[in-house]
C-alpha cells in the first residue's frame, strides 16, 4: 500500500479556509478539477494554536498531479452505497458520501488496495466545524489487495489544531486554517467477523491548510504506515502536494525587459515583449490555480476574448520542463 492511498485519505482537500467551516462553501463539487502539484521539500507542520506562522517558503514545485471530482456510476454506487462524489488523482479514486451536515468516506480504490466502508462509513467532515474542536468517528468495511483481504475496523478523526500565516513558495496567505486528519484502523483476517484478534495495523497523519478564497487545500502533506507481522510488511510513506497557484510568482520573478505581457490590462488578446525565443507554450491560469487556456507562443497573439474579467497569471514554457517564467495579467 504505497504513498498515494495513505496521501489521499487524509489530505483529498475538500475544505476551504476560514475559521469557521461550513457544507455550502466546503463540500467538493462534481465538475471541479484542482490544479496540484507534488512537493520537493519537506512540510513544516511544527506551529500549532492561534496566530501561528506556518513557514514553508523553500517548498518547490514538483510535478503536476491534478484532482478531479465527479458524479460516480451505478455501477460504482451498488459498490460503494450511498457514493454521491467520487475524487480521482493519478491511479486512486475516493468515494464520498454527502449529507446536510457531514461528508463521508464511502470507499477507497487504489493500484496496492481497496478499502470498501460498507459496514460503517467514516465521517471526514462534520459541518460546520471550528478551531480547537475535536471530531471523531468510528469506521469498519473490508479491504482486498494483491498480499491480503480481510476486514478492517478503527476511527478517523478531524481537529482544527491551528490558524495564522501560511508562507510557501513564493506567496504569504494570511487567515490560513489548518486542519489535522488521523486514521487508525487494525486489520482482521477475513473470517473475524467478531473483530477480535488484528492481524496488522494501518496509521496516517495529515495535515491541510486552507484560507477564505479556495475551496481545496493551499497545502497537505501526510504521512501512514501499514503493519502485517504475518506477511512480513511494514511499509511507511510520506507525501506532499499545493495547488499551482502557489508556485506562480508574482513580482520581482523575472527582469522587465526579460518578459512582458502586453497590453496589460488586456481585452481580446495578450502578447509578449522581451527575449520568448527560448519559450514555446503559454499557460493561463485562474487565482486559484487551475488551467483556463494553452496557446502556443509561436502562433503569435493569445486570444482572450473568451475569458471573463478578472485577474489571470500566465506560465510561458520551454521544451525543456525547468524553463518558464510567469507573472499576472488584467482581463477587462
Amino acid at each position: 500500500m504505497k504513498k498515494s492511498l495513505l496521501f489521499l485519505l487524509g489530505i483529498s482537500g475538500v475544505l476551504s479556509a476560514q475559521i469557521t467551516l461550513t457544507k455550502g462553501a466546503n463540500d467538493p463539487l462534481a465538475g471541479d478539477t484542482a490544479n496540484n502539484y507534488t512537493i520537493t521539500g519537506t512540510v513544516d507542520n511544527s506551529a500549532t494554536g492561534a496566530n501561528a506562522t506556518f513557514s514553508n517558503g523553500s517548498l518547490a514545485q514538483g510535478a503536476a498531479s491534478p484532482t478531479t471530482y465527479s458524479t460516480p456510476s451505478s455501477a460504482e454506487i451498488t459498490t460503494f452505497p450511498g457514493s454521491t462524489i467520487k475524487m480521482s488523482s493519478g491511479g486512486t479514486t475516493i468515494f464520498y458520501k454527502t449529507s446536510a451536515t457531514k461528508l463521508e468516506i464511502t470507499g477507497v480504490i487504489n493500484p496496492e488496495a481497496t478499502l470498501n466502508f460498507s459496514v460503517d462509513n467514516g465521517t471526514y467532515m462534520n459541518y460546520p466545524t471550528a478551531f480547537g474542536v475535536l471530531q471523531s468517528d468510528n469506521a469498519k468495511g473490508t479491504f482486498t489487495s494483491s498480499v491480503a483481504n480481510g476486514l478492517f475496523s478503527g476511527t478517523m478523526g478531524t481537529l482544527a489544531d491551528a490558524y495564522g500565516t501560511l508562507i510557501i513558495g513564493n506567496k504569504t496567505y494570511t487567515n490560513v486554517l489548518r486542519v489535522k486528519f488521523t486514521q487508525n484502523f487494525n486489520l482482521y483476517s477475513s473470517f473475524d467477523i467478531t473483530y477480535s484478534n488484528p492481524i496488522g495495523t494501518f496509521t496516517n497523519t495529515a495535515y491541510s491548510y486552507y484560507d477564505g478564497s479556495h475551496r481545496y487545500a493551499l497545502l497537505s502533506s501526510a504521512s501512514g504506515n501499514i503493519t502485517v507481522p504475518l506477511l512480513g510488511i511494514n511499509q511507511s510513506s510520506s507525501s506532499a502536494a499545493a495547488l499551482g497557484e502557489t508556485f506562480l510568482a508574482t513580482a520581482n520573478t523575472t527582469k522587465k525587459e526579460d518578459f512582458m505581457v502586453y497590453p496589460n490590462p488586456a481585452k481580446d488578446f495578450i502578447g509578449f515583449k522581451g527575449n520568448t525565443e527560448n519559450y514555446t507554450t503559454a499557460n493561463i491560469y485562474s487565482l486559484d490555480g487551475k488551467l483556463i487556456k494553452t496557446s502556443h507562443i509561436q502562433a503569435g497573439n493569445v486570444q482572450i476574448s473568451e475569458l471573463p474579467p478578472a485577474s489571470y497569471f500566465i506560465e510561458i514554457k520551454g521544451k525543456n520542463s525547468e524553463t518558464k517564467k510567469n507573472t499576472k495579467f488584467i482581463k477587462k
